[in-house]
Formats: structure tokens, sequence, C-alpha cells
């Protein structure tokens, strides 16, 4: 299963809650985590830190998240279903996002520092989580993936928030109104 990217409208869908974890839940998440893996091998200076179930076109709320964010060679992943933000709190803090489903575009995209999430894990047991920093901003991303909102509509409007990768997997400023401003695969219903 390929991974979904800008324009395709199954990423502004908001996903439909599981409920009940079956052996479908299980292989959905299956393949999130190879699609995934296969991106990653295709991205030499990128991890695939986490992904939602709508990247792969599936309307459920799915997210998994990479078990060590630092580590390419750590391959495991932990699904969380149905993950809800209870709250979110501390500073807000602008920091570097990139997406699976917008190619070659990252942003400065501002979120809060901590949040408190829950979620069932595979088993079906309900888990409650306390973050913090990088792990906040995954999560809150993913999240915001099951509502059909991508990290672009944080920043949509700020030019100097937009930036790509050079061929030495460093980020650099693109040009705003060349790359971004009306740009319809990455806005398709703006004006």
């Amino acid at each position: 299963m390929d991974i979904i990217t800008t324009p395709d409208p199954r990423l502004r869908l908001k996903s439909k809650k599981v409920n009940t974890i079956t052996d479908e839940t299980r292989e959905i998440i299956d393949k999130m985590v190879k699609s995934s893996l296969d991106w990653e091998k295709e991205h030499p200076y990128e991890i695939s830190a986490a992904m939602a179930a709508p990247q792969i076109g599936v309307n459920k709320r799915i997210i998994i998240i990479r078990d060590d964010m630092d580590n390419k060679e750590n391959t495991s992943f932990t699904a969380l279903i149905d993950p809800e933000v209870i709250k979110t709190e501390g500073k807000t803090i602008k920091d570097y996002e990139g997406c699976l489903s917008v190619p070659t575009i990252y942003g400065l995209v501002p979120r809060p520092d901590k949040a408190r999430i829950k979620a069932k894990i595979i088993d079906g047991n309900e888990v409650r989580i306390k973050t913090q920093g990088q792990l906040t901003r995954t999560l809150l991303h993913e999240i915001d993936h099951l509502d059909g909102i991508l990290f672009i509509d944080h920043i949509k409007d700020q030019k100097d928030a937009f930036f790509k990768l050079d061929d030495k997997g460093d980020l650099i400023p693109v040009d705003y109104d060349k790359t971004i401003k009306n740009n319809k695969d990455l806005f398709p219903d703006e004006d």
C-alpha cells in the first residue's frame, strides 16, 4: 500500500473511531509499519517517526509511533488506537516538521510543548500518556491527520516557515511565492 500525498482528498477526511480491535486493525497496523519503513529506505536523510492510517488511505483513527525516534536501526513501532488529546500545556514552541504525505516540504510549526493523551494499545487496554518535547510534537502531528489537518495548515500564511532538504540533507528555505502560495497540491481548497 503506497503512502498517499497531497492533494489526495482522503488526507482531509475526519477518521472514524475503531472502537473494537480486530484482525483487520492488526493488518492495518502491519501495513502502516511496512509502508513507513519502505518509505524510509528511499529517503537516506530522513527517519519515519510516525504515521497515521489516513496516510495509507484508511479512514480509521490509528497511528503508529516509532519506539526510538533517534535510531533508524530500531524499526519497532507502537500503535495507538482512537487516540485523543486530553490537554495541551506548556510553552508553544516552533520546530521543524515534515510529513510522508507532504513530499519535499518541511515547516517551522508552533505546537505546545506538553500534552496528555489517551488511547488504546493493540491489546485493547487504555493508556494515558504524559508527553513533553518531540514526542508531544509527533503525537499532535499524527492526531491532526486523524482530523484531516496537515502540518502545513498551521503555517500556510507564514512566508518564512517553509523549507526543503538540499542534496546534503540540510534544511534550506523555499521561495514561498513560487513554491507555496497558491499551490493547489498543498492547499486544494484555497481560492
